[in-house]
């Protein structure tokens, strides 16, 4: 009976990665293009390249059945960038809408090593193996995006919080160790509920084909690479005292990101850091990349709210030009445009929704956004 629902599963596996599309990173450019991803231009080369390598492994593996020694070992990146610029967007978009591989996107600042305080960290898998409908074999094949990664940086540093603070293990480098372990090729029994307790039933998940994609804002990283940077140049035993920070849309420099050392002065394992096959930097959306993401998603969304309610929306240049600038000053990317165009069009929701019908325009009257209604 195990046997012949273990070949079930089999079956259904080899069934589910022979329908996963093989698109090309050209292909895949393209489509994260028309789903409205903007900016990012190298990032979306780096991680499509990604997509493609990880998609054509799996064909080779469950559909043509070569051994696994012969292919490439599966790929880990992490996406480092200022909020807002579209780390998360960029992952959910590819894995989620276009290939419909089973991903996870994960806030891991919810988690501790035993779950004591916060989630188990073996329950990320649980997630994973319940949207491949509980089938290991698919789930084996998945994608995991441990989002806020950078705040699993150890205790041990000061600079990396910028002023947050989280609550994890004592050491900070418990749940480090766990995601350690799982990002190995190794069988890890999972827990089939949230609890993972001894009572647990669980079942094994090979993650030797599962890609981790962390990302994070890693806000005060750089002050730490320049800290270290000086430092070495002057010698440890002179202390340098250093009380400016980052900026948040900081731009890393490669040299930066590429030191291991530089993310162990940051509170990250080496080891860990280690497992990342790319470390790919993503830079703060500039304004005519946020202009043209505010025409082509955000605005459109509120028309389509307003049509709803027999409104006709426009929006003056004018508008579009004060409201990138007031996101690009706050320095909080593509999610800044929403919330400083939901605070212009709130009096006039409130105002005119169930109440009125007509043609609403937005437009800057005295350096200030006014709307009115015809």
């Amino acid at each position: 009976m195990l046997e012949q629902q273990s070949r079930d599963l089999v079956r259904e596996g080899i069934e589910f990665f022979k329908k996963v599309p093989l698109l090309s990173p050209r292909e895949i450019v393209g489509r994260l293009e028309k789903l409205g991803y903007r900016g990012q231009e190298e990032a979306r080369r780096v991680v499509a390249l990604m997509a493609y390598r990880h998609v054509k492994r799996l064909k080779k593996i469950y559909v043509e059945g070569l051994p696994r020694g012969l292919l490439p070992q599966k790929s880990n990146y992490l996406l480092m960038g200022p909020t807002g610029c579209g780390k998360t967007y960029l992952i959910e978009l590819l894995f989620q809408n276009i290939l419909k591989i089973p991903t996870v996107i994960i806030d891991i600042t919810g988690f501790s090593e035993t779950g004591d305080v916060g989630d188990d960290t073996k329950t990320i898998l649980t997630r994973l193996l319940m949207v491949a409908q509980n089938n290991p074999v698919i789930a084996s094949g998945g994608i995991v995006c441990l989002d806020e990664f950078d705040k699993l940086a150890s205790t041990q540093n000061n600079a990396r919080f910028d002023g947050q603070g989280t609550t994890k293990d004592v050491s900070g480098f418990g749940v480090q160790k766990e995601l350690l372990r799982m990002m190995e090729a190794s069988e890890v029994y999972v827990p089939l509920d949230f609890n993972n307790t001894i009572y647990s039933p669980k079942q094994g998940l090979y993650t030797g084909d599962i890609s981790f994609l962390a990302c994070g804002a890693f806000s005060g990283f750089k002050l730490t690479a320049s800290r270290r940077g000086r430092e070495q140049k002057i010698g440890f035993a002179k202390r340098v005292v250093e009380r400016r920070r980052d900026h948040i849309a900081a731009a890393f420099e490669e040299t930066e990101i590429s030191d291991i050392e530089n993310f162990q002065a940051h509170g990250f394992l080496p080891e860990l850091i280690g497992r990342f096959t790319r470390i790919v930097a993503l830079a703060p959306l500039d304004r005519p990349t946020l202009r043209q993401i505010l025409v082509d998603n955000v605005v459109e969304k509120f028309q389509r709210e307003f049509d709803e309610e027999g409104l006709s929306l426009k929006v003056d240049d004018t508008v579009l030009d004060h409201i990138v600038e007031q996101a690009f000053k706050r320095q909080t990317g593509a999610r800044g445009l929403v919330s400083v165009l939901t605070r212009h069009l709130e009096e006039c929701a409130y105002e005119v929704f169930c109440e009125r019908r007509g043609n609403v325009t937005l437009k800057v009257e005295g350096g200030k956004v006014r709307w009115e209604v015809r």
